[in-house]
């Protein structure tokens, strides 16, 4: 790794990311005995992903091209997992559910497809590395302007990094007749529009553009061209809401927001590592965040392991439960799209939110062609499922635009009737005056 520890590699689509790391594992295996994974997003797209990919051009199984049989001791297929002559072992695992492996903790990381992984995995994961002495690959292409850009803006002039962004044009491993033809598949299931920014994601590593089948990233796009995410002071005086999702124990990320003239400022955002709920709300109250907490309807279920309701142990917990009215996901999502029209958000605070909804996405169902209506079930459904219970929360809270007042100054007109002219303040100061002059 160039005498690095740490390396992110922004290369386009089919230029051989998966396959150089296999073989940096093979080498780095023997160079060192310990524990290697190759980590994807979701564990549940680690087998067709790697351990069963092949090569085209060699019909060969890619991790039998990498670690061929002389190299290896044993081979566990249902768990993905190659044990070594010299003692290392490699596995396949998923950021999905990097805090549940057990075992000894990696020498030797490939996080694949970082662009769409759960960042906090890489928060988890650093100081374990770190301790050891390990290393760390991070390889993706650009999927909008998320993480990913914001590790190469900071790393890239870092000696402690090795960073790379290789286009097709750098490489020429693909050339352009076959690029145009993808760019035509593309034309066909999305648009002229949407291909192009596929072709310029893919291809060409640009980062301009969000998500492809992001609910929301085109809209914090504009928002943050517009000066609304940015720094966001917290309003003394005003209450601080909650929004919640209550997933797994946890999985549960909270939103935290005023309402300042009429315009949500998103000014905090608390994602839980524990499954202790006294202890989440222990951190929202020492920060004084004493609003509302808007949750969804399943705060009425009995808690994780406990006799008593949701409902019930926040409320023990000095919290002000308040279920959120239950509509449509579609419904939903669109409260969340125009909330995020007219937000402001601390950039700091809600980094982690922010990266969640930008990878809150529709579902691409690869036998039709075509996104399906559910949401992508991975580490970011959560974050937007909170959020959209914010949109439809705040839009309650809005205060009703002032009445205008009524006139009472009566003219009589040709036909009879009397209109209106002066506020009924107006007529009582002129009945006021009138008194005082006939005394």
């Amino acid at each position: 790794m160039g005498g690095c520890n740490r390396q992110l590699l922004v290369w386009h689509r089919r230029a051989g990311k998966d396959d150089i790391n296999l073989r940096m594992h093979a080498v780095g295996a023997f160079n060192r005995v310990g524990t290697y994974w190759h980590m994807l997003p979701e564990y549940a797209q680690a087998r067709k992903a790697i351990w069963d990919a092949m090569n085209p051009h060699s019909g060969k199984r890619r991790i039998d091209e990498a670690f061929p049989p002389e190299i290896r001791a044993s081979t566990r297929d249902n768990d993905m997992f190659i044990r070594f002559v010299n003692g290392s072992t490699w596995q396949v695992v998923g950021s999905d559910n990097y805090d549940s492996l057990v075992g000894t903790p990696p020498v030797g990381l490939t996080a694949s497809e970082w662009a769409i992984a759960n960042p906090a995995a890489w928060g988890y994961l650093a100081p374990i590395l770190a301790e050891n002495g390990g290393w760390a690959s991070f390889i993706t292409t650009p999927r909008g302007n998320n993480h990913v850009k914001a590790m190469l803006d900071r790393f890239k002039a870092d000696p402690k990094w090795f960073t790379q962004v290789l286009s097709a044009a750098d490489t020429g491993a693909i050339g352009p007749e076959a690029i145009e033809e993808q760019r035509g598949e593309y034309e066909a299931l999305f648009g002229k529009e949407m291909a192009d920014m596929l072709v310029e994601q893919e291809f060409f590593c640009s980062f301009a553009g969000a998500l492809i089948g992001s609910y929301w990233g085109a809209d914090l796009d504009r928002a943050e061209k517009s000066g609304r995410v940015g720094k966001v002071d917290i309003v003394p005086g005003l209450d601080v809401h909650t929004a919640w999702d209550l997933g797994a124990p946890a999985n549960n990320p909270i939103w935290c927001f005023q309402i300042v003239g009429n315009v949500p400022h998103i000014v905090d955002f608390y994602r839980p590592t524990s499954e202790d709920l006294e202890e989440w709300c222990d951190w929202l109250t020492e920060r004084g965040y004493k609003g509302r907490d808007y949750v969804p309807h399943d705060i009425f279920h009995q808690s994780w392991g406990a006799k008593r309701t949701r409902v019930q142990m926040m409320q023990d917990y000095g919290r002000k439960p308040v279920p959120v009215k239950k509509v449509s996901v579609g419904d939903g999502i669109t409260a969340g799209r125009e909330t995020i029209k007219i937000a402001r958000f601390d950039a700091e605070r809600c980094k982690d939110g922010l990266d969640g909804l930008r990878s809150y996405r529709r579902e691409w169902d690869d036998d039709f062609k075509r996104f399906r209506d559910s949401p992508v079930k991975d580490w970011a459904e959560h974050i937007g499922s909170a959020f959209r219970y914010l949109g439809l929360a705040w839009r309650e809270m809005r205060l009703p635009p002032p009445k205008p007042e009524q006139k009472f100054d009566f003219i009589g007109q040709p036909d009879g009737s009397m209109k209106s002219g002066l506020t009924f303040a107006e007529i009582i100061k002129r009945k006021q005056r009138a008194r005082m002059a006939e005394d």
